[in-house]
């Protein structure tokens, strides 16, 4: 599952992730696929069906109530043990991510959210930026090569979700041998 804020991102970044997923044989989600007219709530049952999320975070992330909900919804699944999430860190310092304050254009914009919020969502979203920002990720700084980039965060991608199908196979094995054990 991509989370991405799509107006700053969709035609440049994410479209070159999403070729390099499909590159390597990576089933992926992105809202663009969802069909027109549906309910948005949808988008929070594309995230329980995902084993892997891609929390990408840039300097307008938190314009978007949606990007922030969706978070949430990932901290949820992540803490069940059932999503692994990437934080993504997108031209933005993961500690202005994580404590967003106006002394970023990411804590601005965040700041301005929060403004038009109730007290609720403001803590769950900050709740949710701290928790994914204490993920291991990846962080794309001003001068660096956005093709490298990307291919990192694939290749990073595809090894997960080989260890994650690995873990299923062996689990898979032990049931099967302590099942043929009791019989």
């Amino acid at each position: 599952f991509l989370n991405f804020r799509g107006e700053q991102l969709r035609d440049n970044f994410v479209s070159h992730l999403t070729y390099a997923l499909t590159r390597d044989g990576i089933n992926f989600f992105i809202d663009e696929k969802e069909q027109r007219g549906q309910d948005l709530e949808n988008l929070f049952v594309r995230i329980e069906e995902s084993s892997i999320a891609l929390a990408i975070f840039s300097s307008r992330y938190p314009e978007s109530k949606w990007c922030m909900d969706e978070l949430v919804v990932m901290q949820k699944f992540a803490k069940q043990g059932n999503l692994r999430v990437i934080p993504i860190f997108y031209k933005v310092e993961p500690e202005d991510v994580r404590h967003p304050t106006l002394d970023s254009e990411f804590g601005k914009n965040f700041l301005s959210l929060a403004e038009a919020s109730t007290q609720d969502q403001v803590k769950e979203w900050k709740e949710a930026l701290k928790f994914i920002c204490g993920k291991m990720g990846s962080s794309l700084r001003e001068k660096s090569s956005e093709s490298d980039f990307v291919n990192e965060i694939a290749k990073n991608v595809k090894e997960l979700e080989e260890s994650q199908l690995q873990t299923r196979k062996n689990q898979w094995r032990s049931w099967a041998v302590n099942s043929d054990a009791s019989n």
